[in-house]
């Protein structure tokens, strides 16, 4: 019995694509005679997935890289792929009979052909609830070029997947409807995003003829011509206006633009017009080098031809939104045939084929339009990148390394692709497929094999992940220096938990202190909610909350059943001004607005500092409590009593003095040792006075209140993002 193997990559280059990847390969001498010799007797009695024999579809991709161009290196290494998969020790035979360039190859294309069947076993499986299937397909692109360090991978791909094709054709057979949708989906968007027309065009066309099969041979024969026979018009054509430009003093550069029938059908369906609308089944497009020989070129056209006004488009004098420039217009010949003709100066030419208005970002547009599409993203500009690369012949194992390192791509057991950054761990991709399954994550296999959660995963590895039915992260995952995280998403994840739970414990430890003191008054028959709403406070948990920081005390909430006291009589506010009526910057450094020398002091419950805003609350006996005006603990007293609220200010302190104002900054962090020398030395090197600290341990988290004395609460908020640096370190905030 013959062994199946999986079914390698398809598609063709442009030469400006080969003779740019090709430089990765050293010339070996009779390399393409050899690398065949090499492959026979491995694959000569082989079949692929498809049926065909997998050495005359290794002549297929050798011939398609011919006719673009390429030379006998890179058709060499298409047999060497194949023979990669029937060797034990694939990379080490093959470096030594050919080199390690040839062997790297042949191995990461055989590992993309293994993880590409295995997304197309997956079928019409349901994708993520928060992923599309376009993002899917668009995955799947990305990966293919993550998987290629210098665009050979995706050439020989490329290739594959259109001799695949090719060979379906001629045996009138059909391909399974997962390789053809794959060549129209992605490889085919891929090689027209590389500037890989003539394969795109191809592609589309069978692939669309195995999928549709009735439309497009409905389409087929309301096209009075076979394509063949429209290419030799256009070309005729082509030929016709470069030479009488040329007489006209126009050094024009006119290439046609034969329409193929899936690119017919698109746009139909695209822009709902029927078959007679559609006017640029034969196109050429006009390339001269000045703005004005564009108009000189659009007047001698419609001398002579016969134009079609209502299809005539400036977009010279009135650009698309995205940046396009060019004359549109549709002209009849003298058998009425519809030709669209472009008239655009080269760098128009250049701006579309490479710029923001580049052909794929407006053609691929889908149901955003046609215009005010950019490459905005950073993997368009990647691939922007890659195709200047391309149009210069650069070295793309030098120039092109790095582009997408950035990024990796790993597959989860039924094969849907998950994007992750570079270093990722198995805990990351848990993250990235759902928050719930990140929590639970305990274990993962790759590629069938367990590994430890901190290893770092690569392009097309299988992930799966052993999760428990419940429970949470470790805080272990949280240390930098143990790796196992790299994404943002899955730390900020981690770290939103461990909050959640932090403020869990909080609610409870201070719902037992209120309800300990109900108890003790004797009002256990009183509302939650409604003494809450007394207070200040929104809902019963927030109450509990304050009370568990100990930001609200227990006194606070049983002065709630106290009567209200009776406003102090005006002579007793009077008795409160100190004998020096000549001082004129009281302690503290506030000022009680329109009266003098009133005694002040900072409310020891939110610790006020300069710029913050301020209110006075006079107390008895002691003067006016200066708070801040969201403090709690103000909000409440002066709900009670709120004519005892009055207006105050920051002073300005004497030349030469500085006044310090003590704030306290409470911390959460994973316990470990060395964390208070940590965070304190971040206060030391900020110059920031420490007065006190204290620290408690519940359950591993280390909550820390530091006191420090500050001329500006505004300069907290920056040592305080210092402070969240700190390895382990949770939440930062001023109390």
């Amino acid at each position: 019995m013959k062994r199946q193997t999986a079914e390698p990559a398809q598609g063709g280059v442009v030469p400006e694509l080969v003779a740019a990847a090709e430089q990765a390969l050293p010339r070996q001498a009779d390399a393409l005679a050899r690398a065949r010799a090499f492959a026979e007797p491995l694959i000569a009695g082989e079949l692929l997935d498809t049926g065909e024999n997998t050495l005359g579809h290794a002549d297929g991709v050798a011939a398609i890289l011919k006719s673009m161009g390429g030379s006998e290196a890179m058709q060499a290494a298409s047999y060497l792929v194949y023979a990669c998969q029937y060797l034990n020790r694939p990379q080490e035979v093959i470096a030594k009979a050919f080199g390690e360039s040839y062997a790297a190859l042949a191995v990461e294309t055989t590992a993309l052909v293994r993880v590409q069947r295995q997304a197309r076993s997956s079928g019409e499986e349901a994708h993520k609830p928060t992923e599309s299937p376009q993002d899917q397909t668009e995955n799947v692109r990305k990966m293919l070029l993550a998987f290629s360090r210098d665009l050979r991978v995706v050439m020989l791909r490329l290739a594959s997947r259109l001799q695949s094709l090719r060979w379906h054709a001629a045996r009138k057979t059909v391909p399974p409807a997962a390789v053809a949708r794959e060549a129209l989906t992605v490889f085919a968007p891929l090689a027209n995003r590389l500037g890989v027309w003539q394969i795109k065009w191809e592609m589309e066309d069978l692939a669309f003829r195995f999928l549709e099969p009735e439309t497009y041979h409905q389409v087929a024969r309301l096209l009075d011509e076979k394509r063949g026979e429209r290419e030799v018009f256009v070309e005729q054509l082509r030929q016709r206006l470069e030479r009488e430009l040329k007489a006209q003093g126009i050094a024009a550069q006119v290439q046609g633009r034969p329409k193929h029938i899936y690119s017919i059908v698109k746009k139909m369906r695209g822009k709902s017009l029927d078959f007679e609308e559609v006017f640029d089944i034969r196109a050429l497009r006009v390339i001269v080098p000045e703005v004005r020989d564009c108009y000189a070129t659009l007047s001698w056209v419609h001398e002579q031809f016969e134009s079609i006004s209502s299809e005539f488009d400036d977009y010279i004098a009135k650009p698309k939104p995205n940046g396009y420039q060019s004359l549109h217009t549709v002209v009849r010949d003298e058998a009425s045939r519809a030709i669209e003709i472009q008239i655009r100066t080269q760098s128009m030419h250049e701006y579309a084929e490479h710029g923001v208005a580049a052909h794929w970002a407006y053609k691929e547009a889908g149901a955003k339009g046609y215009g005010g599409v950019s490459a905005a993203g950073e993997y368009d500009a990647k691939l922007a990148v890659l195709r200047q690369l391309l149009a210069w012949e650069r070295d793309l194992a030098g120039a092109g390394q790095g582009l997408f390192e950035d990024r990796i791509y790993v597959l989860t057991p039924n094969a849907q692709i998950v994007e992750l950054p570079q270093g990722a761990t198995p805990v990351d991709f848990a993250y990235t497929v759902h928050t719930s399954l990140g929590h639970r994550c305990r274990g993962a296999r790759v590629d069938g094999a367990m590994v430890t959660l901190n290893t770092p995963l690569q392009n097309g590895q299988t992930v799966e992940v052993v999760a428990a039915k419940e429970g949470g992260p470790s805080r272990d995952w949280l240390n930098p220096e143990l790796g196992f995280l790299a994404s943002h998403r899955a730390k900020s994840k981690v770290r939103a938990w461990f909050n959640e739970q932090a403020r869990a414990e909080t609610l409870a430890r201070g719902k037992e202190a209120v309800e300990k003191l109900l108890q003790r008054e004797g009002r256990t028959s009183l509302k939650l909610g409604d003494l809450a709403g007394q207070l200040g406070f929104r809902s019963a948990d927030d109450l509990f909350v304050a009370v568990g920081k100990e930001e609200f005390s227990l006194r606070q909430v049983e002065a709630a059943f106290k009567p209200a006291e009776p406003p102090l009589p005006q002579d007793e506010y009077l008795l409160l001004k100190k004998s020096r009526p000549t001082e004129k910057s009281p302690k503290g450094g506030v000022l009680v607005v329109g009266v003098d020398s009133l005694m002040t002091q900072l409310a020891r419950c939110c610790k006020p500092a300069p710029p913050d805003d301020i209110a006075g609350f006079v107390t008895r006996g002691k003067g006016v409590s200066v708070h801040r005006r969201d403090c709690s603990n103000f909000r409440e007293i002066a709900g009670r009593a709120p004519e005892r609220v009055i207006e105050v200010e920051w002073g300005r302190p004497k030349a030469g003095e500085a006044a310090l104002y003590p704030v306290d900054v409470t911390v959460e962090a994973a316990d470990r040792q060395g964390l208070l020398r940590d965070i304190s030395e971040v206060f030391a090197k900020e110059k920031m006075n420490v007065v006190g600290v204290q620290t408690q341990t519940l359950k591993g988290t280390a909550w820390m209140t530091f006191t420090v004395e500050i001329a500006d609460s505004g300069r907290l908020a920056r040592v305080m993002n210092l402070v969240l640096d700190v390895a382990g370190v949770i939440a930062a905030r001023r109390r």
